[in-house]
């Protein structure tokens, strides 16, 4: 299942991620990190939760909501410097609202490791120092949550935290911009369409866990182009465009190779190649389509995935 490394984002972007995950399991009245009068950054909400921690017994009352994040990766919430924060900046605050009448719950979200063992152990801590009630949420909760609510992968582009798929993108924009000043209209595709009778991927598909919605919805509509790009890469005259495809199809199946086990459908692995590179590229605006159907055209050609 793929787990995005959240390390990689900065202290506000992991408190905009936090409060994304509040709005759905306590509410859309949450209210977002601000500076408090001791110096903190909390965020807060008041009422009765969604369902938090469960829909059939949520908490009722006024929650202080804290982000505590680790550019490091790996880190764990039983490393020392952790556990001196907990001690020396969060125990304090929160006594501090506890004096202000202003805390019930306490919330803290962490992109730190955390084991059952280590979880209970803090939440005793802080409920031993100030009486509060108090949750961990630490990475691998966090991860559940953006399974369970992927509009928020969506919303705040953790897709972009995907590192390992980064690769030169120029080569194929290039393509995609020469190939586009050659694209022949809308009956020569649709007859390019009705002529591909070589395609049979159902083998393929299988191999490589390509859902069935996915290929007849999706991929197959770039079935169409096919035959143009074909022909273009087959153009003696487009020799160096065909070196560019196939230096990019090869740098692609190496990072498919490398990243496969963290995707749980290839189609996912297809579609964050795609967003990777109009991501990045502003210009192809009007073109993107046919970065699509580039990666579809590199899978059906037995390019990129397994063939066997």
């Amino acid at each position: 299942m793929r787990k995005y490394p959240l390390h990689y984002m900065n202290e506000y972007d992991f408190e905009q991620l936090t409060i994304s995950i509040c709005s759905k399991i306590l509410g859309e009245g949450v209210k977002p990190f601000a500076k408090g009068s001791d110096g903190g950054r909390d965020g807060s909400f008041k009422g009765k939760a969604t369902s938090f921690p469960s829909e059939q017994q949520p908490w009722d009352g006024k929650f202080v909501i804290e982000a505590k994040h680790t550019s490091k990766e790996n880190a764990s919430c039983s490393d020392y410097e952790f556990k001196k924060r907990l001690k020396n900046e969060v125990v304090p605050a929160i006594k501090r609202n506890l004096e202000n009448n202003k805390v019930d719950y306490y919330l803290l979200f962490t992109n730190r490791k955390l084991t059952g063992k280590q979880d209970e152990k803090i939440e005793d801590y802080i409920d031993e120092e100030t009486g509060v009630r108090n949750i961990i949420i630490g990475d691998e909760h966090i991860q559940q949550f953006l399974r369970s609510y992927p509009d928020i992968v969506r919303s705040e582009n953790l897709n972009l935290l995907l590192r390992p798929l980064q690769f030169d993108e120029e080569d194929l924009k290039d393509i995609v911009i020469k190939v586009h000043e050659n694209i022949p209209g809308k009956e020569e595709l649709e007859k390019n369409y009705k002529e591909i009778k070589y395609l049979n991927l159902d083998k393929k598909n299988e191999l490589n866990d390509l859902g069935e919605e996915y290929f007849n919805n999706v991929l197959k509509n770039s079935f169409h182009y096919f035959e143009s790009i074909k022909t273009f890469l087959s153009d003696t005259i487009n020799e160096e465009y065909k070196e560019l495809y196939y230096d990019t199809a090869d740098e692609i199946n190496a990072k498919i190779n490398l990243n496969r086990e963290d995707y749980a459908c290839f189609e996912s692995l297809l579609e964050d190649f795609f967003d990777y590179v109009v991501t990045n590229n502003k210009d192809l605006k009007g073109k993107k389509r046919l970065v699509r159907v580039f990666l579809h055209y590199m899978y059906c050609n037995c390019d990129i995935g397994k063939k066997e």
